[in-house]
């Protein structure tokens, strides 16, 4: 069975070119609630201080706060593409990520060639890449144009072959970055039906979003982040209960 588990994690990284003096480094400080060093010649932001919590199987949670807050930070530590600067985290289980879902597409490639490419960037053998291509075919409704290189493709051709790749392989954890908002309003419909499908299978799932709306709907588990630490962390309708204690982000849903 799937598990997260995060005791105590910081994250501090540097971002150099910036000078101590100058207006970006106060802004940075302002946006962030970065901490500030000058000792080795560099700005250094702590995106996250002290965050634990853990998560079971069956568990959907929803990360939530403002811009600069942290949500990014915490899904890349979840993803294993940071390591944190200091404590403990424990998972278990095979994670999905969806960022940035053209990562990984060769222009100069064809649809299914970038298909074979992507699947086994994400560690699929060929076999099971040939199984998923028929349900990434339909889904993208792309037709011959599967057999032609993704640079003649239009921008929402390019974007439903790529949700269609990133949203057909199963996973234990499922890692999602406001990735339901994607495309035109009638592939936006068909995307949030093809996401409920992988919410369903994956064991665990954890989306950062401004959208509360998105988050009633699918999770069971918020998450509130401000300047890199955890404001609140529960039962999905409680935070909703507290939303005029913790920020003017959660306004009241109107029935």
């Amino acid at each position: 069975m799937a598990h997260i588990e995060l005791d105590d994690v910081s994250l501090v990284y540097p971002v150099y070119g910036v000078n101590a003096r100058s207006l970006k480094k106060s802004l940075l400080n302002i946006a962030v609630g970065g901490r500030l060093s000058q000792e080795k010649g560099c700005v250094e932001v702590e995106a996250l201080k002290n965050i634990s919590f853990k998560l079971q199987s069956g568990d959907r949670l929803g990360i939530m706060g403002h811009n600069g807050a942290g949500k990014t930070s915490l899904l890349k530590v979840l993803a294993q593409i940071y390591e944190p600067t200091q404590g403990v985290v424990r998972i278990s289980g095979q994670t999905s990520c969806l960022f940035d879902i053209m990562m990984g597409l060769d222009q100069e490639l064809t649809g299914y060639e970038n298909i074979l490419l992507r699947g086994l960037i994400l560690g699929l053998s060929k076999q099971e890449i040939k199984k998923i291509v028929p349900d990434i075919e339909e889904f993208a409704g792309l037709g011959q144009f599967m057999k032609m290189p993704i640079k003649t493709y239009s921008a929402g051709m390019m974007v439903r072959l790529a949700f269609g790749i990133v949203t057909s392989i199963s996973c234990d954890i499922l890692l999602v970055d406001e990735i339901v908002n994607v495309g035109d309003a009638s592939f936006m419909e068909k995307a949030k039906k093809r996401m409920e499908g992988l919410i369903h299978r994956s064991d665990i799932m954890v989306l950062s979003t401004h959208d509360h709306h998105i988050i009633r709907e699918f999770c069971n588990k918020a998450l509130w982040l401000e300047k890199g630490q955890i404001k609140f962390f529960g039962d999905m309708d409680e935070v909703f209960t507290r939303e005029k204690s913790l920020s003017p982000f959660l306004e009241p849903v109107k029935v």
